[in-house]
């Protein structure tokens, strides 16, 4: 009986789990969690703050998925060396667990950049997981003065799920826009105003010189006085594992199409992995849910000898704040091309006759018919792309490409 072992316990970890019982229904599988918690949406942590759901509805699969997949939950672990002679994972208690197919799915972890001062704030929180929410939760009350630093997807959802809860939300940010990462100045300003009018305040293009207790002091010479502090600057991928075992890393974990890194029976997926980019053609860290899931579940068919591949990630961001809603994939490069309308714009990319990356703001209905185009570099000769822009319908395309993507559905 083959013996599986998979670090960690997000979402890439149950679609390998998933992955591997598509192919093998007997072999021993092992999670280590370093959560306490069994398996959650973690882009709910913010709708958790907002009342808009529960910590059982937060479940990514239900309440019975470990044990109807005949898995062993390691809960409260975490792995801290690979022993590659030995095929073993040594944990922090100590323990050591054997395999013979292993998949790290270690995710992600907030990146602090040093900051002068911070020792001296007492109530300082990150937003990545649900015990940081749960902590939070108990931090603030309707008179909390809350500074957020970064104004990134991270940042700005949890100003978000606080609004309600506190009394005043200061968002600062190096960058000189809100989303500067997926969202071009335009688009940014309209987002940006939308949140403002919500009650947020920003401070753009400055960023914290000092923390001095309550008071964080500018380098713009501005001062910000909080109660409650949550950094949301960025998150740095979890490589440590690998590379210590003598694997190739650079900003992730290095994978091929099969999810395999450079050591052999052991494969990496989700947030902690470097794949192939289908939209630059490059390689690069794409740390979104979508990409986890085909990661993890690609990994674990492969895992118990089967033969898949997933070799058409892109980035790709589907969020909405306040009730305005927006979407980007791809890359923002060649002729850019607008749609707009009252309440909404679309901005499309395209370069050598392909649609490279487009923005959605408040008109995001059927954009996986955008996404498509970008994942699988359609070339636009074969629709009527003019008519798609204002409108996506899926009719646009012949008959033989709809039966290709989408089943034949219309």
């Amino acid at each position: 009986m083959k013996r599986y072992a998979i670090i960690g316990n997000g979402t890439a970890a149950a679609s390998c789990i998933e992955g591997i019982r598509s192919i093998d229904a007997d072999g021993s599988i092992t999670v280590v969690s370093e959560e306490p918690h069994a398996v959650y949406g973690r882009p709910l942590i913010s709708y958790y703050l907002e009342n808009k759901t529960d910590l059982e509805h937060m479940h990514y699969r239900g309440s019975g998925f470990y044990e109807e997949n005949c898995c062993q939950v390691i809960y409260g672990a975490r792995g801290v060396e690979i022993d590659r002679e030995h095929k073993q994972v040594l944990l922090d208690d100590g323990s050591k667990l054997p395999y013979d197919a292993l998949c790290v799915a270690t995710g992600s972890r907030p990146f602090i950049p040093p900051m002068e001062g911070l020792d001296t704030v007492d109530k300082k929180f990150t937003f990545m997981t649900l015990d940081d929410t749960l902590a939070l939760e108990q931090a603030v009350n309707n008179n909390s003065r809350v500074l957020i630093v970064g104004a990134g997807l991270i940042g700005l959802k949890c100003a978000e799920g606080l609004r309600d809860r506190v009394g005043s939300i200061t968002v600062c940010d190096l960058a000189d826009r809100v989303l500067s990462s997926i969202l071009d100045a335009d688009c940014a300003a309209v987002v940006q105003q939308h949140l403002e009018a919500k009650g947020l305040r920003f401070l753009l293009g400055d960023s914290v010189a000092l923390f001095d207790g309550h008071t964080a002091r500018m380098k713009s010479g501005a001062e910000v006085s909080f109660d409650v502090l949550v950094l949301a600057v960025g998150v740095r991928a979890n490589t440590e594992l690998i590379k210590d075992a003598g694997g190739n890393v650079n900003r992730g974990i290095t994978v091929n199409e099969k999810l395999e890194t450079s050591l052999p029976d052991i494969w990496a997926a989700g947030d902690c992995t470097e794949g192939f980019d289908a939209s630059t053609g490059e390689n690069r860290v794409l740390a979104i849910l979508p990409n986890a899931y085909m990661q993890g579940h690609t990994s674990g068919v492969n895992m118990a000898g089967g033969a898949a591949v997933f070799d058409t990630a892109i980035p790709m961001n589907s969020i909405g704040f306040f009730g305005l809603h927006i979407m980007t994939a791809g890359t923002y490069t060649g002729e850019m091309t607008q749609e707009k309308s009252d309440g909404g714009i679309k901005r499309f990319f395209v370069d050598d006759g392909r649609l490279k990356g487009f923005i959605l703001i408040g008109h995001t209905e059927r954009a996986g018919i955008y996404t498509a185009l970008v994942r699988e570099q359609t070339p636009l000769s074969e629709i009527n792309f003019d008519f798609v822009k204002k409108i996506a319908s899926n009719t646009v395309f012949s008959e033989e490409i709809r039966k290709k993507k989408f089943g034949g559905v219309v």
